[in-house]
């Protein structure tokens, strides 16, 4: 009964405190789950984990989104949050199953382009430093394959100025904090793109580009300063498919190797990882720059991350606590098995501000 009460309590404030302001639907659908009991056993026969409202209402869009739950989706197509909850709460209790099939197999993604805009000035000065004319990107930790387009996005900053492809159909912004000016390089040539996670999502399979869409709130109001989070997803989705990346699958630390090897011996491989690195121990975080150290005995390898304060080995904390709310952007060159790691740049809310310090520590 205590468990029941406290998964209750999650959605109610999911509801009334996470999805209020933001979408009126979720804010509704929440609340009225938070209120079934038989709801609620339904939810509770998913694995702890998976019994968050991200992801079960996730897997309620994607039954939607699917063709599988045509009330529901005529509810969030007309914006009506009660009739919403109404068919929400059906569908969990027709298609339990279902639901927490779905939940147990996926994981939750965030906005994910919008960190192009933190990993664009850190990539091209990668290759800058290295002299690199050419770049193979390896994205470690199942993005989507959205991180592997960089060089395809345009972005403006709020201090005016811009990076990337002007005339893409991919258009980001993103806040500068502090008065030091992102480097003007440009990202050079991306020869190959490569996919590396336990399960890397396909975006031109159709049930792994629906997760993606599922993820997104169904109502979630424009933003004034950028399309619409879903209209901008479609234009990333079709950006991503018209250029696949080889997704590799498997643990992302044994299968760099064979990514490496993807790489031309005279194109400079830059990793990159993106809030990644948090879902492994120490241990594994270590062996992952072990396998720069062994890429690097015959050429320069480039590391661009953007983890949590202290997560990314070698990379500088600044003296930032950890859980601070931001994020520490780190740029690495490993060449002879030295390994130079610098903290260039704080980011917060994923990519949303960034602050530039080009330079920071090092450590060899």
């Amino acid at each position: 009964m205590g468990g029941t009460r406290t998964l209750a309590q999650t959605y109610r404030r999911f509801g009334e405190v996470d999805a209020a302001g933001k979408s009126p639907l979720y804010e509704r659908v929440a609340v009225a789950l938070s209120e079934s009991g038989e709801g609620l056993r339904a939810i509770e026969s998913a694995p702890a984990r998976k019994r968050q409202p991200a992801v079960i209402l996730a897997a309620l869009h994607d039954l939607a989104l699917a063709g599988r739950a045509p009330e529901l989706a005529a509810a969030y197509a007309a914006g009506d949050v009660d009739a919403a909850a109404d068919a929400a709460t059906g569908t969990l209790l027709r298609m339990t199953d279902e639901v927490v099939a779905i939940a147990v197999r996926r994981e939750t993604r965030t906005y994910e382009t919008r960190r192009c805009a933190v990993l664009y000035p850190a990539v091209a000065e990668a290759a800058r430093r290295v002299g690199a004319r050419a770049v193979g990107l390896i994205d470690v930790g199942g993005s989507a394959g959205l991180n592997l387009h960089v060089d395809r996005v345009g972005i403006t900053y709020g201090n005016g100025q811009s990076l990337g492809d002007p005339s893409s159909p991919v258009r980001l912004s993103a806040e500068v904090r502090g008065d030091r000016r992102l480097p003007t390089g440009a990202v050079p040539e991306v020869v190959v793109r490569v996919g590396v996670g336990p399960d890397p999502y396909d975006v031109t399979d159709a049930a792994d580009a629906r997760w993606l869409r599922a993820c997104q709130w169904p109502d979630q109001p424009d933003q004034p300063d950028r399309q619409g989070q879903m209209a901008k997803l479609e234009a990333e989705l079709a950006l991503a498919a018209a250029a696949p990346p080889l997704l590799l699958r498997g643990d992302p630390v044994d299968a760099l190797p064979d990514a490496f090897a993807r790489v031309p011996a005279d194109v400079l491989p830059v990793v990159i990882t993106t809030w990644a690195l948090s879902d492994y121990p120490l241990e594994h975080r270590l062996r992952f720059l072990h396998r720069l150290d062994e890429a690097a005995t015959g050429r320069a390898v480039a590391w661009v991350s953007a983890e949590g304060v202290g997560v990314a080995p070698a990379v500088p904390t600044l003296g930032d606590r950890r859980a601070s709310g931001h994020s520490i952007v780190g740029l690495a060159v490993c060449e002879a098995s030295a390994l130079r790691a610098e903290a260039v740049g704080r980011c917060w809310s994923r990519g949303r501000w960034l602050a530039w310090l080009g330079g920071g520590g090092s450590s060899g």
